[in-house]
């Protein structure tokens, strides 16, 4: 039908019909946009709203952001574990509420140890030390000194260390006090592999007698001093057998006299610095067990001596 107008009719040509159907087409955009806005703005008000496909699911761009609808911001959407980060991109899904985390959805490790900020005791772990699942250095012997800084790793359990990790060596001697049967030997004494002392050579530089004599003099006593306390208060020392010896020089038989009552002077001394008679025996040997060639000076200096054997 024509269009009228007071009675009359217009002819509307084909260009001009599909001239007024565009201009119908541009209002009605113009109103579904007026439309889309407002409801927009009032969804704003009330909290963000998203663009939505045919089904109603959020339409997201390749970060799984999901378009908000007003001005077309871009929002989260679908963060199940709300960490800010969307599903769609968050590579560590169900992380726990509060917990900080990086781009990727995961929770900040800022040492980089493996264990996250959230579960870390030890945080500032040095690069490259291996931790336990608290973040913490290892120390695989429990010594308390971490693997990293312990010198003597596979302590055994309830040893005391230093602060190396090493077993403690209270008297010096080579031997871990763990292992030392015989504590508190004297600096600079050998021992044997349980830390106790078996024999004790003592020649004329360290007991010094006057020629044909059995008197000690100062730097004799000196000497046996330091040795007192390992003898008297050390239990594992069952007997000390004093041997004293001499060179081949003179008589065998005056010799063998002189190095037994050098032997006793030695025994009488400690007996009177407090060692146990009873523990101390002393005898001579004479020129009858060499050390060394009779015939040199040398050889001869140091078969003069005076032997302490520790028995255990």
């Amino acid at each position: 039908m024509q269009p009228q107008w007071g009675g009359c009719v217009f002819l509307e040509t084909e260009a001009e019909r599909m001239k007024n159907n565009t201009w119908h087409q541009r209002i009605g955009s113009a109103l579904a946009l007026v439309f889309l806005l407002a409801i927009g703005g009032a969804a704003q008000a009330a909290g963000p709203t998203y663009w939505t496909d045919s089904s109603g699911e959020p339409i997201t761009n390749n970060y799984g952001d999901c378009w908000q609808a007003v001005h077309g911001a871009v929002n989260t959407c679908n963060d199940a574990d709300g960490d800010g980060v969307g599903d769609a991109v968050d590579e560590c899904p169900g992380t726990p509420k509060g917990v900080e985390v990086d781009g990727k959805g995961c929770p900040l490790d800022s040492d980089g140890d493996g264990v996250a900020d959230a579960d870390d005791r030890c945080p500032g772990t040095a690069a490259g030390v291996a931790v336990d699942d608290a973040g913490c250095p290892l120390d695989s012997d429990g010594d308390g000194v971490v693997d990293n800084r312990d010198r003597c790793p596979d302590t055994p359990q309830g040893t005391a260390v230093d602060q190396r990790g090493c077993p403690l060596d209270t008297d010096g001697d080579g031997v871990p006090d763990t292992a030392d049967r015989c504590p508190g030997t004297p600096a600079g004494t050998e021992v044997d592999d349980r830390g106790c002392i078996e024999t004790v050579v003592l020649g004329q530089q360290q007991l010094r007698f006057a020629v044909n004599e059995a008197t000690l003099d100062a730097a004799a006593r000196q000497t046996l001093d330091e040795l007192v306390p390992q003898i008297a208060d050390n239990p594992n020392i069952k007997q000390v057998v004093i041997t004293g010896h001499t060179d081949s020089t003179g008589n065998a038989d005056y010799n063998l006299d002189l190095s037994q009552r050098r032997a006793q002077a030695v025994r009488s001394y400690f007996i009177r610095q407090g060692v146990p008679a009873g523990k101390i025996v002393a005898r001579g040997r004479g020129e009858n067990e060499p050390v060394a060639d009779n015939g040199t000076q040398e050889g001869r200096r140091r078969n003069r001596r005076v032997e302490l054997d520790f028995r255990m």
